[in-house]
């Protein structure tokens, strides 16, 4: 094991709002709020429900624990699980998933980028001067966005640079919240809107029939995965920072508890406005940088909310950049033995200049589908498998009960070892078939 990381967080509040931080991010605010209409309303709630309670129960807590036990990131701890066994290459697989991580960074960073620019547009007036498809395609041709991209990574290198402590766990205690205040802000402002009502039906009126259709529990099963940030990689780093009195388990369903609330805040403050205003609530990037400058352009004191709401989604953004940066910076610290700030500042360069050579938005496309299709749900089944297969249920049920007031429940460990794990390769194979489920 190893334990060279600078800190640990605090307490764990400190620690289930970084790792909220880290799971609350673009898929939460331009994905979620369409598939629930688009696959059932509250029908697809209920499914979604269940898998968040599923995947946050022994999926959240699996890679906590092995983080814990370990004391460091997936490579390091790859390595430990294989070697239980007597086996070697752990750390090459543990290097599948740190490159997930890596992957989604670098395209992550463009798209904050575009919100920080879409937010000063706000503030300034020019996001409303041209059309929103104009003003998209300004900020999103070859090296169209470099000086927003740029400042994206700047402040999340900054932040890091400073530790756990100074850094990550003091940057989530006041982004976090504020990001809760600000989409509530947006959402009570838009119930007020004529025409809201008709959004708040196409979220919640279950459309049973649905039930029947297995793209709904395939979608909700996809959205609830991915949603918690369970990619083998991010989460058992916040993991190694975690003290051993700290309960696991609990600190599991917390996260997955605020991750599902600011889901369900995104929902109903951006599909009640759109609608409101007779707009298409397309899923993916035109939902946020087409179709809702239309919607802030059109509403009485839409370019004040506007800014509200793209100062959230930089929030939520940033909160999980600063994951994904995290875990690749502690991997460069460990095994290259660069200082940390060093480390941080490499990740970041390499982030960067990655990333400017796909601001090209069909470019970036294709980059986050090959990394979200294929890397990052092999990554995902691959620390499944580890945790609860190689490394064993004896071993990681040990550190589970750690910091636990009772024991564990009999039913976890035959829960993760055959629903979760099963669970996590039909969510590969289903991804690769349907070009993406999260």
């Amino acid at each position: 094991m190893q334990q060279n990381q600078p800190a640990n967080f605090k307490n764990r509040i400190g620690f289930v709002l970084a790792s909220v931080g880290s799971a609350v991010g673009m898929g939460n605010i331009w994905m979620f709020p369409y598939r629930v209409g688009q696959y059932g309303g509250a029908a697809f709630l209920l499914i979604y429900f269940g898998f968040v309670a599923l995947f946050g129960w022994v999926g959240l807590s699996g890679e906590f624990a092995f983080g814990r036990l370990t004391g460091t990131g997936p490579i390091g701890s790859y390595a430990y699980a294989l070697r239980s066994r007597g086996k070697k290459g752990g750390g090459v697989l543990g290097a599948i998933p740190l490159l997930g991580s890596l992957g989604i960074a670098i395209g992550y960073a463009v798209i904050v980028g575009w919100v920080v620019r879409y937010c000063w547009g706000a503030v300034s007036g020019s996001l409303f001067a041209v059309g929103s498809e104009e003003y998209f395609g300004q900020i999103t041709g070859p090296f169209g966005s470099l000086l927003w991209h740029g400042v994206v990574v700047l402040v999340t290198v900054l932040v890091l640079a400073r530790g756990v402590l100074q850094g990550i766990e003091k940057v989530n205690r006041i982004i976090m919240p504020a990001f809760f205040v600000l989409f509530l802000v947006v959402a009570v402002y838009v119930v007020f809107l004529p025409g809201a009502a008709e959004g708040y039906r196409y979220l919640l009126i279950p459309q049973w029939e649905k039930l029947l259709d297995p793209m709904t529990w395939v979608m909700a099963m996809g959205q609830a995965f991915f949603s918690l940030s369970i990619t083998g990689s991010g989460m058992i780093i916040y993991g190694s920072y975690l003290s051993k009195k700290e309960d696991i388990p609990r600190a599991a369903m917390q996260t997955a508890l605020l991750d599902t609330c600011a889901a369900l805040l995104a929902g109903f403050a951006i599909l009640p406005a759109v609608f409101a205003f007779g707009m298409d609530p397309a899923s993916g990037p035109p939902l946020i940088f087409i179709t809702l400058p239309k919607v802030f352009a059109q509403m009485p004191g839409g370019r004040f909310i506007a800014v509200l709401f793209f100062l959230s989604v930089i929030f939520a953004g940033i909160t999980s950049l600063i994951n994904m940066f995290e875990v690749c910076a502690e991997a460069v610290t460990t095994h290259l033995k660069l200082p940390r700030k060093a480390a941080v500042v490499l990740v970041g360069a390499l982030a960067f200049a990655a990333g400017a050579f796909i601001e090209f938005e069909p470019y970036l496309g294709k980059w986050m589908d090959a990394i979200t299709i294929y890397v990052v749900p092999f990554g995902a089944l691959l620390c499944a498998f580890i945790i609860y297969w190689v490394l064993g249920g004896k071993r990681i049920g040990e550190e589970l009960v750690l910091g636990r007031k009772k024991a564990l429940c009999r039913a976890f460990l035959p829960t993760a070892r055959y629903l979760y794990v099963g669970l996590a390769v039909l969510v590969f194979i289903l991804s690769i078939i349907c070009g993406g489920i999260g």
